[in-house]
């Protein structure tokens, strides 16, 4: 006799399993607990076998007979319906969010992406998985995907919130060209973050201040390789972590040249960067004190691994200035502002110097010249300006008979 919902709901547990049957092999199994448990006894290729199909009433009758009628489906077509969920579960755990995210990891490695920008993506990643980790990509929609980035957004992190956005977005799409994927639920999650307020890092842009940090990283009593880096960064402004990394293999004295490889940079692209007489006296004086080590600037931790992000801002903060007055990146925001000021050099010069890339896609594409020559008497002209400025205390503007010396 078929089963009804109030038979299934009313029945009670004895002191061994009980089997109710609908029909059609549908049974509900009642434990001595009183759990119940629909069951799909069938037989495929001779063999008798048991599907579980939920517990009631999670599952209700009509939702188990309906998982009864699917399974005679697939026996119809020769299919063993054990067979075929298990093939599915193991599908869906290749299709969680956090697999895909891993693929779409490693292939960032092959495409050779900096360790640090995997590192970044690997630390925003982490934050998503707690919400939407282990879901099937293919079920997860902006509702999901929003609750993921609220938990960032509540703590502050605005900025990380965004970033979180954007690389959720680059999983699905992965997700989609690996077919796995319909569609970004990213997109309509546009505007939908608060903003983070953009705060400029501190940069001393007055000729007279400058020269006073100057002289101040002059009679800096820390670490010799400290000094030397903060000296760097006035004389070449480049970014902070370019220099912390910097390899020795990467100088030509004879060339006066730092050639710096695509993998440490930003936009990657190679970059170079001529050395005044100013920063090869500072190289030639390092290169004494390294010990032959691989690393300009190598952690007193180990000689394999730089000196960390903070050592730079660091040194700053001992030296009197606030991280509102002065900071390692700033350095070349004050290059950018004076070396523009002095209306000598050619703006493209300047940029191409700064390792800047260019944002018009069609001005990019033919922007390909690096104004090397101009650039060389630029960095010459500019370490003979920080010197001049250091010297005089009353200057205020880059010279202009200095700068006629190198047209």
């Amino acid at each position: 006799m078929a089963l009804s919902d109030v038979k299934c709901r009313n029945a009670r547990p004895a002191s061994k399993l009980l089997k109710l049957s609908d029909g059609g092999g549908l049974q509900l199994w009642v434990q001595p607990t009183g759990t119940r448990l629909w069951r799909l006894a069938y037989r495929f290729n001779g063999k008798q076998k048991l599907l579980a199909l939920g517990s009631y009433p999670l599952i209700s009758l009509g939702e188990a007979r309906q998982a009864r009628d699917d399974a005679k489906r697939l026996l119809l077509a020769g299919i063993d319906p054990g067979q075929e969920r298990s093939v599915r579960k193991a599908a869906t755990a290749r299709d969680t969010f956090r697999s895909i995210a891993d693929e779409y990891v490693d292939k960032l490695k092959k495409e050779g992406r900096a360790d640090r920008t995997i590192t970044k993506v690997k630390w925003l990643l982490n934050f998503a998985y707690p919400t939407i980790g282990d879901k099937c990509i293919r079920e997860i929609d902006a509702a999901a995907v929003l609750t993921a980035l609220r938990r960032v957004e509540v703590r502050g992190r605005y900025e990380s919130a965004r970033r979180l956005r954007s690389t959720i977005g680059s999983v699905f799409r992965y997700g989609m060209a690996t077919a796995r994927a319909e569609a970004d639920p990213t997109f309509a999650l546009r505007g939908a973050l608060i903003s983070p307020t953009v705060t400029p890092r501190a940069a001393i842009t007055d000729p007279k201040a400058l020269g006073g940090l100057l002289r101040a990283i002059d009679a800096f009593d820390g670490q010799p390789t400290t000094r030397a880096a903060l000296k760097l960064m006035a004389l070449l402004f480049p970014r902070p972590g370019e220099l912390r990394a910097a390899k020795w293999e990467e100088f030509d004295f004879e060339s006066a040249l730092w050639a710096i490889p695509e993998v440490r940079m930003k936009m990657r692209r190679p970059h170079r960067i001529p050395l005044s007489r100013q920063a090869v006296r500072i190289l030639t004086d390092l290169r004494k004190i390294s010990f032959d080590g691989m690393l300009l600037f190598p952690s007193v931790r180990s000689a394999s691994r730089p000196i960390s992000d903070n050592t730079l801002n660091a040194a700053l903060r001992r030296l009197g200035y606030s991280k509102e007055d002065a900071t390692a990146h700033g350095f070349r925001a004050t290059a950018s502002t004076l070396l523009n000021e002095c209306g000598k050099w050619h703006p493209d010069a300047i940029e191409r110097q700064l390792a800047h890339m260019e944002n018009n896609e069609i001005r990019r594409a033919y922007a390909r010249a690096e104004h090397w020559e101009e650039r060389v008497r630029m960095m010459q002209w500019w370490a003979d300006y920080l010197d001049e400025i250091r010297n005089a205390k009353t200057e205020q503007r880059p010279s202009t008979q200095r700068a006629a010396m190198y047209g």
